[in-house]
């Protein structure tokens, strides 16, 4: 039951989270962007506190780790995340800015390693994490990942490594507290840094075009690409660990290629065609066990399955 919720987890991100470049490229150009991280947070910090209060329960933190398990989330895997991410989408495609991002199941392990103590990567797992990187690389072509000093590309990778590094941080605290509290106020702290930042970088609302397509934009940033997201992936870190959780971010560009598609006028080649199978091999490598259990049990007869 946990290697499905685990794939259930797994695709439901991959989907929240690969729209969400999208949702941020359609405003990027008209809403201050650290402003615009904020108010992503805003919406989800208010949606999700407002829902932990009426669940009751174990919803405040209670101990030390639950502490520093919130600003490790806040600081790390929502704070500076979401500032150079907005930052850098600026100037990179939503495409390239999911395939940099993607750079995260690269980057965990090494953190895993470094900070928790019986973390180990196997050969196979090593083969499928570069095959993913591989299929990222082959649908944006090798020029856009080592292009020109993108700044936007460099501030996307800056992005990527923070999350990895929050993620396996969080993973040693362990806190106590649920992954839907935790969320809700490691946004609260996220918020808060995000709005200090905007104003430093002398940001205000009042430079906002508003208009329908702008407040869509964020609503949806903020709600299921955020306030949704956010939990399930979460949720996601607790069943399968960080190196394994974070393999979504291979997901993710295949998700936002065909968004882009469909709603900015991307154009989707062969590369990208090759690209995705290729990251599909490489996820295949890496969940080998939880892929086999689940083919496993759909090619079944009924009476074997009960």
């Amino acid at each position: 039951m946990s290697r499905h919720r685990s794939l259930v987890l797994f695709v439901a991100a991959a989907v929240l989270f690969g729209t969400s470049f999208v949702g941020i490229k359609a405003a990027i150009d008209v809403v201050p962007p650290v402003l615009f991280a904020a108010f992503r947070v805003d919406v989800a910090a208010i949606v999700l506190l407002s829902l932990v209060f009426v669940r009751g329960g174990y919803w405040r933190p209670r101990s030390r780790a639950d502490v520093f398990g919130i600003l490790a989330s806040g600081a790390f895997v929502l704070g500076a995340n979401n500032v150079l991410l907005f930052l850098g989408q600026q100037h990179a495609t939503t495409g390239a800015a999911a395939v940099m991002y993607s750079l995260m199941p690269v980057v965990s392990p090494v953190f895993a390693v470094l900070l928790l103590d019986d973390e180990r990567i196997s050969a196979l797992d090593a083969v499928g994490i570069l095959l993913g990187l591989v299929g990222v690389v082959v649908i944006v072509g090798p020029e856009s990942v080592l292009g020109g000093g993108n700044v936007g590309q460099a501030l996307v990778v800056g992005s990527a490594l923070s999350v990895a590094f929050g993620t396996v941080l969080l993973d040693r605290v362990g806190p106590d507290i649920g992954t839907l509290p935790l969320t809700a106020w490691a946004m609260a702290v996220a918020a808060v840094g995000i709005h200090v930042a905007s104003l430093g970088l002398g940001e205000s609302p009042a430079q906002v075009a508003w208009s329908p397509t702008v407040v869509a934009a964020i609503l949806y940033v903020g709600m299921p690409a955020t306030a949704a997201a956010y939990p399930v992936y979460f949720a996601l870190l607790a069943e399968a660990g960080p190196v394994r959780g974070n393999l979504v971010a291979y997901a993710m560009p295949i998700v936002a290629t065909i968004t882009g598609w469909a709603f900015l006028g991307e154009s989707i080649s062969a590369a990208t065609v090759l690209g995705f199978g290729v990251i599909v091999t490489g996820f295949v490598f890496v969940q080998r066990e939880s892929v086999a259990k689940v083919v496993g049990t759909a090619t079944k007869r009924p009476a074997e399955a009960e």
